[in-house]
C-alpha cells in the first residue's frame, strides 16, 4: 500500500478534553487508533484495527477503513465531524 492512501478527512471533536483531531490516511487511523483510542476493546474498533491492517498490505480500500474509523469512533462515544460532499 501507498502511504498516501488517503480518503475523505474524517473529523473527531472529545478526544480528550479540548482535543480534536482530523484523520484522512489509513496510517493517521491506524495511529490514532492503537495510540490515542479512548478505549481499547469493543466490536467496531477491533474491526477498525483489523481494516487498517488489511488495508496496509493491500487487501482493503482506504475508504472502506474511513467506514469502519467512524463506526468506532461512534461505538467509543467520539463525536464524528464529517463534510458535506
Amino acid at each position: 500500500m501507498r502511504q498516501t492512501a488517503n480518503f475523505r478527512p474524517v473529523g473527531l471533536a472529545s478526544m480528550g478534553l479540548g482535543h480534536y483531531a482530523v484523520i484522512n490516511s489509513v496510517w493517521d487511523a491506524a495511529r490514532t487508533l492503537l495510540h490515542d483510542w479512548p478505549v481499547d476493546d469493543g466490536e467496531e474498533y477491533l474491526e477498525a484495527v483489523k481494516a487498517c491492517l488489511d488495508a496496509i498490505i493491500g487487501d482493503l480500500r482506504p475508504e472502506d477503513v474511513r467506514a469502519a474509523f467512524v463506526g468506532a469512533a461512534q461505538e467509543a462515544g467520539i463525536a464524528v465531524i464529517e463534510a458535506a460532499d
